[in-house]
């Protein structure tokens, strides 16, 4: 399947559809995943949330990188925290 392939589905009487095999494939879904759905510009635009969660790590990896601030000093902190706060 490409980027830009259009495939149609129908909506069935409990307004569920079913997504083909290819889009299935093609976005690494299983059985039981997660989807986010919203609508803009009057189209429907539906994304893995697994997809979603590992931008966000990356925008956190990122953010980290920029920072130079190592996961063993954040994790220090954090304990140094924890202990203040109890």
């Amino acid at each position: 399947m490409t980027e830009n392939e259009t495939i149609d589905v129908s909506i069935r009487p409990k307004r569920q559809i079913t997504l083909p095999s290819k889009v299935c494939e093609k976005l690494g879904l299983e059985y039981g995943d997660k989807l986010e759905i919203k609508i803009e510009n009057n189209c429907i635009i539906a994304r893995p949330k697994k997809a979603i969660s590992l931008e966000a790590l990356n925008e956190i990896r990122s953010a980290f990188k920029k920072s130079g601030l190592t996961e063993d000093e954040l994790l220090r902190s954090l304990e140094k925290i924890r202990h203040e706060k109890a």
